[in-house]
């Protein structure tokens, strides 16, 4: 991956992180990788790149999991805890960022097949009132277009306040207070939206946390206990939990190594495991297991959550001018064998996570990085390539 494809992927995240310091600053001892399981052809692949995000990658841990029809496989690298040298595992709580997305729009695809909304109608008609000024006006604004990024509205992430109240000194200050929907949206509406809606593309978290605005309003319920009720309890995901303001995580997890997104950052990493989720909400709140995310993925991709019709508007990408294509909550990467893989991307503070999952959904990969100040990009991008093209 180029550098510029780096700092797209880093905006695509939600964080607008300056080039890091060598990561042979961060002090990691070595782990012993799990050995290779025949239930993934590419497993011994994918270990090999799992193993380079840890010793090439100075990440502290990375676990992986793939799921295909002949079996599960699991493969790690480097600790969950680099002082205790406990190893990573399978059974590992991680926050998911942004895969929180693709529950968001599922919901909310789920909500239009029902006939309680549609994909086309506009914010202001859903949401009166909210967004308005400096120039953004809810009445050109449709739920597809916050779903698939074509909205126009800036992204609360990349704004001066976000990076004061939560990179930095401001996250370790400000970690444990809640904002609400309402005054996360706020901040992005001190600026003026980057495009006309529908005129071009540009990954804004405010979209998402809108988004599960108007889930509240159709349904008299949180987005959480809509997911709960549509996606989490359907499929049996006994360990994926919207936590609210819940600042904890549930046993075992791996600690959130951080160098916290500061412009200029130094040799020190933080434990940022614990901070309030209703920073993300509904733009990236979800925790979850490396299993239960696959089994989200191949469950979404093989039809189970959505009738045909929500299935094809899911799919229905628009072009990003990235390395990616972009549905409705949902990443689509070509990878260098043709394989086209679905799924999302999501980084928090001292998580980086990845699900992805072949058209058919027989195949699906989840992996995760207790660290988020990666340099090299490629070494992410090679794990997809070889689990899916074994390379």
């Amino acid at each position: 991956m180029s550098d510029s494809a780096l700092r797209t992927t880093r905006s695509l995240l939600g964080r607008a992180a300056a080039v890091l310091t060598a990561v042979a600053t961060l002090t990691v001892l070595t782990g012993t990788a799990a050995a290779a399981d025949p239930a993934s052809a590419h497993s011994t692949a994918t270990q090999r790149a799992i193993d380079a995000l840890h010793t090439k990658g100075g990440m502290p841990g990375v676990a992986a999991e793939t799921r295909t029809p002949q079996g599960t496989w699991f493969g790690s690298a480097g600790f969950a805890d680099t002082e205790t040298r406990r190893e990573r595992t399978p059974d590992d709580r991680i926050r998911v960022g942004s895969i929180t997305k693709s529950f968001i729009s599922v919901v909310l695809l789920q909500l239009e097949a029902e006939g309680r909304l549609s994909l086309d109608d506009t914010v202001e008609q859903r949401l009166p009132g909210v967004l308005r000024g400096n120039g953004n006006d809810g009445r050109k604004v449709t739920i597809r277009q916050l779903l698939n990024h074509t909205s126009g509205v800036h992204d609360m992430v990349s704004t001066p306040e976000w990076q004061e109240y939560m990179n930095g000194p401001g996250f370790l200050a400000h970690r444990y207070e809640t904002r609400t929907p309402q005054q996360i949206v706020d901040m992005a509406l001190k600026y003026a939206p980057d495009f006309e809606p529908g005129t071009g593309w540009n990954y804004s978290n405010t979209n998402f946390v809108i988004a599960g605005m108007i889930i509240e309003k159709v349904t008299g319920n949180s987005y959480a206990e809509e997911a709960e009720r549509r996606i989490i309890g359907r499929l049996g995901l006994t360990r994926t939990s919207f936590p609210g303001t819940d600042a904890t995580m549930p046993s075992p997890h791996p600690v959130g190594y951080s160098k916290l997104y500061a412009p200029n950052p130094g040799p020190e990493v933080y434990d940022a495991t614990e901070y309030n989720p209703a920073w993300s909400g509904a733009t990236g709140e979800v925790i979850s297991t490396t299993g239960e995310l696959n089994r989200f993925s191949s469950a979404l991709l093989k039809g189970e959550l959505l009738p045909a019709a929500q299935q094809r508007e899911l799919l229905t990408t628009v072009k990003t001018g990235t390395f990616y294509d972009y549905g409705l909550g949902l990443i689509v990467r070509t990878l260098s064998c043709g394989e086209k893989v679905f799924g999302h991307d999501g980084i928090v503070w001292g998580s980086l996570t990845s699900t992805a999952t072949t058209a058919d959904g027989q195949h699906s990969l989840t992996f995760h990085i207790n660290g988020d100040w990666l340099e090299d990009g490629q070494l992410y991008q090679d794990v997809f390539e070889a689990e899916f093209c074994g390379r």
